[in-house]
């Protein structure tokens, strides 16, 4: 699968299929009728790991100094390519956050759900945001055209949750306030698909690695302009409750 930390963060990591770093944009790419080649995800969420009830998940050790003993749990040689996502999906978790930044990983809807709300505040009242698809999704990359124009969502806070490799269902969340502007766009495929997509821009990338992937595809620098991105169909944004939806003229 994709990495995760490479699209959506600011932290080195490590390669992955040039094809899906087609998730890049620009602010000048925010116009009704702009076409864009984006990677949308295939994968199937249906059959997609669930996120565990919070008795399960805090039964089963969540560690990298036990992934020795979890291997073994879930019956993975030490080599395997899944023993390999499980020892970074365990790294990204136990990494240090970002300066002003906020992080954690949630393995149960209850501790997403008590990790967010202690971000937002105990009174604020939050909901969440998917890029969602309209129609069969076949084609992972392809031209989309911007059908409506772009709806910018204003919001004080928000926390993005991304999918990790993992047995079960886990989320990378991160999320500070201020930095970053919210997007909502009605995309239309070269071969008909619909998507409704979310995107975010992130105005200071001074600090980023400058051999994020980012770079290399929008051809910037660090700190030369935003850097925006698409999230994929099993990512969730909440955002603090009530926002502003305006055009983006």
């Amino acid at each position: 699968m994709p990495n995760q930390a490479q699209v959506h963060g600011e932290r080195p990591s490590s390669p992955m299929d040039p094809s899906s770093l087609n998730v890049f944009f620009t602010m000048k790419d925010l116009k009704l009728g702009k076409r864009i080649p984006i990677y949308f995800s295939s994968k199937d969420l249906s059959t997609s790991p669930r996120l565990l009830p919070r008795e399960e998940s805090n039964s089963i050790p969540f560690s990298l100094s036990q992934l020795p003993e979890l291997l073994d749990f879930f019956s993975f040689p030490r080599q395997s390519p899944q023993a390999e996502a499980m020892e970074y999906t365990l790294s990204q978790c136990e990494s240090d956050p970002l300066p002003g930044e906020t992080k954690f990983c949630a393995d149960s809807l209850e501790s997403m759900l008590d990790s967010a709300r202690g971000f937002f505040g105990a009174e604020t009242e939050f909901h969440v945001l998917t890029t969602k698809y309209l129609s069969e999704h076949t084609a992972l990359l392809q031209n989309y055209t911007v059908l409506e124009v772009p709806r910018a969502v204003e919001t004080p806070k928000m926390v993005a949750c991304h999918s990790m490799p993992y047995p079960y269902a886990v989320f990378y969340c991160h999320g500070q306030e201020g930095g970053r502007e919210l997007f909502e766009l009605s995309l239309g495929g070269d071969n008909g698909e619909r998507v409704e997509a979310v995107g975010v821009c992130h105005a200071d990338t001074s600090r980023w690695d400058p051999d994020h992937a980012a770079f290399r595809v929008l051809r910037t620098r660090p700190g030369e302009s935003p850097v925006c991105h698409f999230f994929p169909a099993d990512n969730v944004i909440w955002v603090a409750s009530p926002t502003v939806i305006k055009l983006v003229i």
